[in-house]
């Protein structure tokens, strides 16, 4: 059986590392054309962007699962055309449970294909950020609120985060391994939606030199 998937290089040392059922293997594939045109069981599109042509081209994969990576972007904002929303941020899909968002008619046929690829997997609400990027992106901008006022230094607070709650890895590393853009862009669409998620000012000019 085969999951097609569309992804940079980065995600797919990620998901090589990630163990397939037997019985399971990756395509690769460059465009979205070459994920429509590859006949496999299952599809992934890890470079996922909100656009209506892209949308409607992927639902012609369907009925076949169809996973996106779509941390930014709801179910309902897309138009949930029968899409599997999924953490496919940098450093997330390494996780042994991913984090899965989709329609309550589809807990049957997603949990079967999970099962069958041999990944767990966790449902969360289908809101903005999911529920760990949100988390790591709140942490992430306090820290810039920090740094911003002088409080303390990037390594001080990687270090403290790392030695003091044993995260993996610090807010600035989180940041250096998702990307400051993907970071920036999640704290807007939050802030749209509710004024309590303020954009730290030193994130946004962190951004500009980038």
């Amino acid at each position: 059986m085969i999951i097609a998937v569309l992804a940079d290089e980065d995600i797919k040392a990620e998901l090589k590392e990630k163990d397939l059922a037997a019985g399971w293997e990756y395509v690769w594939v460059d465009s979205v054309s070459s994920l429509l045109m590859t006949e496999a069981d299952c599809y992934f599109d890890a470079q996922f962007e909100m656009d209506p042509e892209r949308t409607s081209r992927l639902a012609r994969l369907l009925p076949k699962p169809v996973l996106i990576s779509a941390v930014d972007y709801t179910l309902q904002s897309i138009g949930d055309p029968g899409f599997i929303r999924i953490n496919g941020w940098p450093g997330m899909l390494s996780h042994s449970v991913v984090e899965l968002a989709f329609s309550d008619n589809q807990f049957g046929s997603v949990s079967t294909v999970m099962e069958s690829l041999g990944w767990q997997f966790c449902r969360v609400p289908d809101i903005e950020g999911l529920v760990t990027p949100r988390i790591i992106a709140m942490i992430i901008n306090e820290a810039f609120f920090a740094v911003g006022e002088g409080i303390s230094s990037r390594e001080d607070i990687d270090r403290a985060m790392k030695q003091g709650t044993n995260y993996p890895y610090g807010p600035f590393e989180w940041l250096e391994k998702i990307g400051i853009g993907r970071i920036l862009s999640l704290f807007i669409s939050l802030h749209k939606g509710n004024s309590k998620y303020e954009v730290a000012p030193a994130l946004v000019e962190s951004s500009k030199r980038k």
